[in-house]
């Protein structure tokens, strides 16, 4: 499966008017892609395509709701429109509702499914018809470390997370039936520091957080343009979101204890806001349309990000420490044999001494 080199390819980014999805399409027009850009946000849009088209970038925007099919198909339908095809489609739309489950409201629910979920399956029924034209491309769907492991207070988050995951194993085995050569890419954050907890609905009584450390919002980028280059199933990003990962494989029930221990507390800042201060779960908030959030202070780096962007850098790192365990456990048989014979060496220097014929 070959993708197109980043500066020849026209990119949809969907929830582009902050954070990760506005960060994205900043960097394809970096790169030299042409990208069609969509969000509910008016000036959010108005404001990321002035900043592309300042540094001599391409842009185009299409105001959308995730959860109207037709204006979903009104997205790519302008991408061909606009530039004659459409190579790549990055979902990113999600809202947050930070509450217990007996005190969600059953339409609360069913607007961040909505959004979450059934936005990132109209995200892919609308894109997939041009990508079969041109007959490759890529789909990469945001979605969350959250979709392998869920947190209290996030239940209709982290249920539509795990849709996510479903729907693409699905979506990808198909395309792999038909033979058509389509990259299908989970990528998977850890806390992000964007201004999704500023504009998420809470009932906490406070301005909900994630629990930290918060990578920068540059790292979910970088990982989007590489597999939109290179063909990759999933893509965590943040070391702290490959711990989770395996921790889940090893012990859901030890998550279990340590959420209900700390991931109430985790989610809570000191700042307080009421159950009606502005939120975006059915309207926009165009004040918030900036790429980063309000944990600066908690953000931390990630090194694993890189190595999976440097495959032959990390199967040489895994190599090497392969070959040094080897090395280790060669150099403790060594040892181990050596310490033997010294050890029977002396034995028999000591049944000689006594008389003993060798052997003996």
């Amino acid at each position: 499966m070959q993708l197109k080199p980043i500066n020849q390819q026209v990119v949809a980014v969907v929830g582009a008017s902050s954070g990760i999805g506005r960060e994205a399409a900043l960097q394809f027009a970096r790169r030299g892609a042409k990208v069609v850009v969509s969000a509910r946000s008016q000036p959010g849009l108005a404001s990321l395509v002035d900043e592309i088209r300042r540094f001599g970038g391409v842009a185009t925007a299409v105001v959308a709701d995730v959860t109207v099919f037709d204006q979903v198909k009104a997205i790519a339908d302008k991408a061909v429109e606009e530039y004659g095809r459409l190579d790549t489609w990055v979902h990113a739309p999600a809202v947050a509702l930070f509450a217990t489950v007996d005190n969600i409201k059953p339409e609360e629910f069913q607007r961040v499914i909505d959004i979450n979920l059934t936005g990132q399956a109209y995200g892919a029924m609308a894109a997939l018809p041009h990508l079969k034209r041109e007959g490759r491309g890529a789909l990469i769907h945001i979605s969350s470390m959250l979709g392998r492991r869920s947190l209290p207070l996030q239940s209709p988050y982290c249920a539509a997370k795990h849709g996510i995951e479903g729907f693409l194993e699905s979506l990808r085995v198909e395309l792999q039936h038909e033979g058509i050569p389509i990259s299908v890419t989970n990528v998977m954050p850890a806390s992000i520091n964007t201004p999704f907890y500023n504009n998420a609905l809470t009932k906490l009584g406070v301005k909900p957080s994630a629990p930290p450390p918060y990578y920068d919002p540059s790292l979910v980028a970088n990982a989007i343009l590489y597999v939109a280059s290179h063909p990759t199933r999933d893509f965590i990003v943040g070391d702290a979101a490959r711990a989770l990962d395996l921790l889940q494989r090893i012990s859901p029930s030890l998550l279990d204890y340590l959420f209900a221990l700390f991931g109430f507390q985790l989610q809570r800042t000191n700042e307080p806001k009421s159950e009606d201060a502005p939120n975006n779960l059915y309207e926009p908030i165009p004040y918030h349309d900036r790429v980063k959030g309000d944990f600066n202070n908690l953000v931390i780096p990630s090194f694993f990000d890189w190595l999976d962007m440097n495959p032959l850098l990390k199967w040489s790192a895994i190599a090497s420490s392969v070959g040094l365990a080897l090395l280790a456990s060669q150099s403790l048989y060594f040892w181990s044999y050596v310490e033997s014979a010294i050890a029977r060496s002396v034995e028999l220097t000591l049944l000689a001494a006594q008389g003993f014929p060798n052997g003996q």
